[in-house]
Parts: structure tokens; C-alpha cells; sequence
């Protein structure tokens, strides 16, 4: 049996709770997730846990009583060679080397689904993300979610959730007006319009539309506007789906929330609402209870004037979304938004619907950095760096990379020389280099007539190989946690971690003969331990989007 740090965290729970009931001791506390932890002292053992100074006086033993009872139950295991005591309570465990080598046998069998799991399994998840606003390019705020959101969608993916990546398309409001009004004053030579656009971006489009619509100065004013807002729409729209497209992030759904107002559905809610009682008419508004619901004020649904605040779209689209049977609705917002955590899990509860299955994340600001100072101006924005910007300066990749590697709770700095180098300061060619290399070594191996066939895993005993195993038994729980926490950082993290640990293992174990050498039963075991490694690498790097190179 493979002994990944969940097997063993399964392992060590099934052991815990025998130990108890046998003894006649509460098992009940014992955890559904026993911690594995690999020591930061290797002498100390392959994996340690201090299950029993949680568990023992809820049990009601003590910690080093319940270590040694756990320690006598699962060294009868086959897979550990050794579980012993230390300090008040913790157990060191070491791992027999058949057990560690199932874990390449383990990797290979599975190949691109090596990692998967299962946690989601059943759950429908609607992903909005990026949504940026259809009046210019894509700022870097929506290039972060752009990157991290695919990834987040990808992350869910591999924990068996069905997903639907979404983009809430906003073409209704002011802003679209001011839009289109920026078009018309750049076709005719006028200033731009106070809150305006600007930019290379607007003069083209507006060159655009007058070369494709002739006679387009001469309609009557409303007519003119109009034509200058859907054509500006559809051609601005159609450049962010291309460079979305360009950048590896694609969606399956494209919502217009136009289409809000043009089929009753707003209508529909906001009636809803006033039936249930959770809209209520005062100063001439009609206003949402969601103070009850845990908003910090009631909002505004319906303004004085008739017009529908931003809110009811947001209620509209919501209940929208409920009705396509979504058990899980992720809004992936910018920093400004943090209000909207509240506001629309209200909304929700306002609904009748459970407020947990509304979940706000928000992505703070990222900025580029070159030569130490900060970039401000894109010359085809006009006013913000864009996707295009990032993607001209450090290529796909790295962009996606360097987004995806922290996390979107914090702000980012990207250091353009840096993340454009062919170093190993560079994460994402560090990455992609140990992939490469292992790509490299199996193209040696077929010229040298060496196969990973039926390999005796047991032979990997050295330190080097022991770390490299242990390393891709933790893919697993790394991609679990990145789907449960919401953080697809973890994942490039790992990358960066079982790149390191590879380079030292190939640092001092030869994988291939040499010269004269015969090929022996070690280099065949090295060899697996290798395309295990590459198949991981791999796995990875799809996905947080990012290519696996066999040559750099």
C-alpha cells in the first residue's frame, strides 16, 4: 500500500480510535483529519504527528500513554518501519522503503490524474471571475483573476467539482453611456468627455466604427449614440475575449446583464422581495432589509427616480444563478468590494436561500516594477498597465505564474527582469527548467536502452531519493487544500519546493550509467523515481495554465 501523507493520516485515525475502544477510552475525540507533518529535522523520522497530545485528555489518558499505544499499532503495518516517542507526546514515524517506492508506482499508474481527489465530487460551482467592465482593456486587478480564478476553477476540477467559469458581462449603466459618449468625441475630433475614456484603444475603435458604418455623422443624436455604444461594446468585448483566450482563460458562460432588465428578471425579483416583506418603501425608495441578513445598513434596491440601483441587478443575477442549480456561487471581486461580502450573502438570505452558498474572495492590487521603479502609464490604456502590457514584457508563463504564487489576499509586486531572466531566481523557469532536465534524462534513457519497466522500487534508500518521494506523496493533499481553501497558490509553491528537492536529489544519485557501465537495477528504479517526478511536475503546472517544456 502507497503511504501518502493521507494514507497515513488514515492510517494513524483508524489506529487511534482501535486503541481507545479497546482500552475503554472515549474515541469520539479523535479528529476526521489526523495532521501528518514531515519534520524539519529528517533525522527524526519521515513524518511526525501530535495526534495524541490533541486527542489524549478529551480521551482521557494522557499524550505519551496514547503515542505509545499508537506507536505498538501501526508498526505492525507493513508500509512503517518504525513509530517512536518523543518530548511529551509526539510520534516520529519512518516509513519502510517498499511502502515509500509504492508511492512512484502509485504516481505512474495514475499519471495526469495523479493528485485528484474526490472532495467536491457532486458539488456545482458557478466561478464568476474577471467581469471586467466592457469599456476597456483588461487592468492587471482583472489579469490576477484572470490567472488565479482559472486556476482556482482547474483546483476545484481535480476535487471532482462540476464548474462553470463565468463572466458577468456589464453592459448596462453609466458606465456604458460615458463609453460610448468617449467613442463619439474621438470619431469627431471633440475633447474627451468629463469621466471619460481615453487612449490608443479609443481612437481605434472609434476609427472603426465610422470606416465600418458609413453615414454614421449624419444620424439623429439618439440613433448616433446608440450605434456608437453596441458597436463599441461588441468590438471592445470581443478584444477582451481574445486576450482571455490568448492567456489561457476561457469560460463557458458569458452573462449579459442586460439581459436582467430586458426579461423581467429584475422586475421578477424586486416583486418577489416585496411579497416576502424584505423590500420595503420609504423616502420615496424601495429598499432592501439586509441589516437583517448581517449588511451593515439596508440598501437601496430601487432609487426615488424608478431607476434600479446596481444592487438589483445583483439580486437578479443571484437568483439567476440559484435557479440553474449552482450549489456553490464564487464571486472573485477587486479590492474595492470587500461591502459586497455581506451585501450579496443578504441578498441571498433575502432569496430564501442559504447564505453559505454565496462566497466572496477579493483580489487586492498588483503593480509592475522595472529597473526598482513602478509602472503607471500602458500606452494603449492610456491610464492603467493591462493584460497586454504584462504578457508583451514577460510572456504568458511567467504572467500567469507570477500571479497565481501568492496569495490574492495580498498585494504583488512583479519585478518584470526578474520574472523575464532565465534564472533559477526566476520561480516559473525554475519550474519549468526541472521539468525539462527530467524530460532531458528520459530522452538519454531510450538512446541508452534504459527502461523504467518493472523497477524495484525498494531500492530508492538514500536520503535524497526518500525526500524526493515523500515530496510527491504530498501532491494529493496539496491540491486538496488548495480546492478547499481557495488558495491555487499552494500549488506553485509545491512546484517550486519539488523542483528544489529534485535538483538535489540529481545532485547526488546518477540516474543513467555511464561509460562502460552496465544498466543495473537501480538505475531502472532511479529512472522511475524520475518519470514520476516529470509526471508531477507536469501535473502541476497544467493546472495553474502554465506549460510543462521538454527543451529550454
Amino acid at each position: 500500500m502507497p503511504v501518502t501523507p493521507a494514507d497515513l493520516s488514515a492510517l494513524l485515525r483508524r489506529a487511534a480510535v482501535d486503541v481507545l475502544n479497546q482500552r475503554g477510552f472515549d474515541a469520539s475525540a479523535v479528529p476526521d483529519l489526523v495532521v501528518v507533518e514531515r519534520p524539519r529535522n529528517p533525522e527524526h523520522g519521515d513524518y511526525a504527528t501530535n495526534v495524541a497530545l490533541q486527542v489524549a485528555k478529551r480521551a482521557g489518558t494522557t499524550p505519551r500513554e496514547l503515542a505509545s499505544w499508537l506507536a505498538t499499532a501501526i508498526a505492525e503495518a507493513d508500509e512503517i518501519a518504525s513509530a517512536e516517542i518523543a518530548g511529551p507526546g509526539f510520534l516520529n514515524i519512518r516509513l519502510a522503503a517498499a511502502a515509500q517506492g509504492q508511492i512512484v508506482q502509485k504516481v505512474l499508474e495514475a499519471g495526469v490524474n495523479y493528485g485528484r481527489g474526490d472532495s467536491l465530487a457532486g458539488v456545482k460551482i458557478n466561478l464568476e471571475f474577471v467581469s471586467a467592465n466592457p469599456t476597456g482593456p483588461i487592468h492587471l486587478g482583472g489579469t490576477r483573476w484572470a490567472a488565479a480564478g482559472d486556476s482556482l476553477g482547474r483546483a476545484f476540477e481535480a476535487q471532482g467539482a462540476e464548474v462553470t467559469r463565468e463572466y458577468y458581462f456589464n453592459d448596462h449603466g453609466a458606465q456604458i453611456d460615458r463609453f460610448a459618449r468617449s467613442l463619439e468625441a474621438a470619431a469627431f475630433g471633440q475633447p474627451v468627455p468629463e469621466d471619460g475614456y481615453a487612449g490608443e484603444y479609443i481612437n481605434e475603435i472609434a476609427g472603426r466604427i465610422v470606416a465600418e458604418t458609413p453615414g454614421i455623422a449624419d444620424l439623429p443624436e439618439d440613433e448616433r449614440h446608440e450605434a456608437f455604444r453596441a458597436a463599441g461594446v461588441d468590438m471592445m468585448f470581443s478584444h477582451i475575449k481574445r486576450t482571455l483566450h490568448e492567456f489561457g482563460t476561457d469560460f463557458d458562460v458569458y452573462f449579459h446583464e442586460n439581459s436582467l432588465f430586458e426579461d423581467g428578471a429584475v422586475d421578477a425579483a424586486v416583486s418577489d422581495l416585496k411579497e416576502n416583506g424584505n423590500l420595503y418603501f420609504d423616502d420615496g425608495a424601495w429598499w432592501l432589509r439586509s441589516s437583517d441578513y448581517g449588511d451593515d445598513k439596508d440598501r437601496v434596491v430601487i432609487k426615488s427616480d424608478g431607476n434600479a440601483a446596481y444592487i438589483a441587478g445583483d439580486i437578479a443575477y443571484l437568483r439567476n444563478k440559484h435557479d440553474r442549480g449552482f450549489d456553490l456561487c464564487v464571486y472573485m471581486l477587486g479590492a474595492d468590494h470587500h461591502g459586497y461580502i455581506a451585501r450579496l450573502k443578504a441578498a441571498a438570505a433575502a432569496l430564501g436561500y442559504d447564505p453559505n452558498t454565496v462566497e466572496v474572495l477579493i483580489g487586492q492590487m498588483v503593480s509592475l516594477v522595472r529597473d526598482g521603479k513602478p509602472l503607471r502609464m500602458s500606452k494603449r490604456a492610456g491610464t492603467v498597465i493591462t493584460l497586454d502590457d504584462l504578457v508583451d514584457a514577460i510572456g504568458v508563463d511567467a504572467a500567469r505564474y507570477a500571479l497565481t504564487r501568492s496569495s490574492f489576499d495580498n498585494t504583488l509586486d512583479i519585478d518584470l527582469e526578474l520574472w523575464a531572466s532565465a534564472s533559477n531566481e526566476n520561480p516559473v523557469y525554475y519550474v519549468q527548467y526541472a521539468h525539462a532536465r527530467l524530460c532531458s534524462i528520459g530522452r538519454n534513457a531510450r538512446d541508452l536502452g534504459v527502461t523504467a519497466d518493472n523497477p524495484s522500487l525498494e531500492l530508492l534508500t538514500h536520503q535524497r531519493e526518500g525526500d524526493l518521494i515523500r515530496t510527491l506523496g504530498e501532491f494529493p493533499n496539496v491540491l486538496d487544500a488548495a480546492a478547499k481553501l481557495r488558495e491555487p497558490h499552494r500549488i506553485a509553491r509545491y512546484l517550486e519546493d519539488l523542483a528544489g528537492v529534485y535538483h538535489r536529489f540529481y545532485d547526488q544519485c546518477r540516474v543513467l550509467p555511464q561509460g562502460d557501465e552496465e544498466p543495473a537495477a537501480l538505475h531502472t528504479a532511479r529512472l522511475a523515481l524520475c518519470d514520476a517526478t516529470r509526471q508531477v511536475l507536469s501535473n502541476g503546472l497544467a493546472l495553474l495554465g502554465v506549460t510543462a517544456p521538454e527543451r529550454m
